[in-house]
């Protein structure tokens, strides 16, 4: 189960990797809880998958050559977030299961990724592994950390693959985010 930025839980199948469309998929999205008993998918299932739109792997269905064991049981969807541990909610006019933890250490990965990406402030180098090493390292705790981190360029260049180069790419990328019109700092910010 992944916790995006807004604290949305979404569950993926992990799959034997297998060609869609002329990709090599190993991860469907099962979208909520409800979807999931709906298709009755349980463990071990074999399911058959479709990119949606062309481009999100998703699990259509159970398959019908699908060989059960007897011991089967339905997927039980976690009332807790996966990754604090608060109780999760989901209200009556939504079908997402969400973390409500403001503190949610998935949570700031995932908005620290959105606030880096291309169409907000353009922060080439800050990806999904570097947004969830800053964080876990100790290196950022809250978005403004983002613009303090040429204080600790010797502490990054520690880091597993960060060498020099891409030290100063990413340093040199946060500099020019300060450029970014406000718009795109709002969109960034959610």
């Amino acid at each position: 189960v992944n916790v995006g930025r807004t604290g949305a839980l979404t569950p993926w199948a992990e799959l034997e990797p297998v060609i869609v469309g002329g990709v090599t998929v190993g991860r469907a999205t099962l979208h909520n809880k409800d979807e999931i008993a709906r298709k009755d998918c349980r463990e071990g299932d074999r399911v058959v998958i479709q990119r949606a739109g062309d481009v999100i792997p998703q699990v259509v269905a159970v398959s019908s050559r699908n060989k059960r064991p007897a011991n089967s049981k339905p997927y039980v969807f976690p009332d807790k977030c996966p990754s604090c541990g608060t109780e999760t909610i989901q209200t009556e006019d939504e079908a997402v299961t969400r973390c409500v933890n403001a503190t949610c250490p998935a949570q700031f990965e995932r908005l620290l990724e959105h606030f880096a990406s291309r169409g907000t402030m353009d922060i080439e180098g800050l990806g999904e592994r570097v947004a969830q090493d800053l964080p876990r390292l100790g290196f950022v705790s809250n978005i403004a950390d983002i613009y303090r981190l040429h204080e600790r360029r010797d502490d990054l260049l520690e880091l597993d693959k960060m060498g020099e180069t891409r030290v100063d790419n990413l340093l040199n990328a946060i500099e020019a985010s300060r450029a970014q019109p406000l718009p795109r700092l709002l969109f960034a910010m959610g």
